[in-house]
């Protein structure tokens, strides 16, 4: 399970590099964020069903953030349509 949360780190590492060249700089450090957050806990040997509560939760906080920002943050019809 630790490596499962390395190949997480990976990834939002992609993402985060990939956000910078694009200029999100404020997304960019949130995922260089979760990726030292996943990298680290990788490395912590807990147990699988810790690793597993850990996701659980992160998750929960993910979902709540989303749906904080869509519903009271984001304007409607300020897609910035091309």
């Amino acid at each position: 399970m630790d490596r499962m949360f390395r190949v997480l780190g990976f990834w939002t590492g992609i993402f985060a590099v990939m956000f910078y060249l694009g200029g999100m700089n404020t997304t960019s450090l949130l995922f260089f964020g979760q990726t030292g957050f996943f990298v680290i806990l990788s490395y912590l040997k807990l147990s699988e069903r810790m690793y597993i509560y850990i996701f659980g939760a992160y998750l929960t906080v993910f979902f709540i953030g989303f749906s904080y920002w869509t519903t009271f943050m984001m304007i409607p019809g300020q897609g910035g349509g091309h």
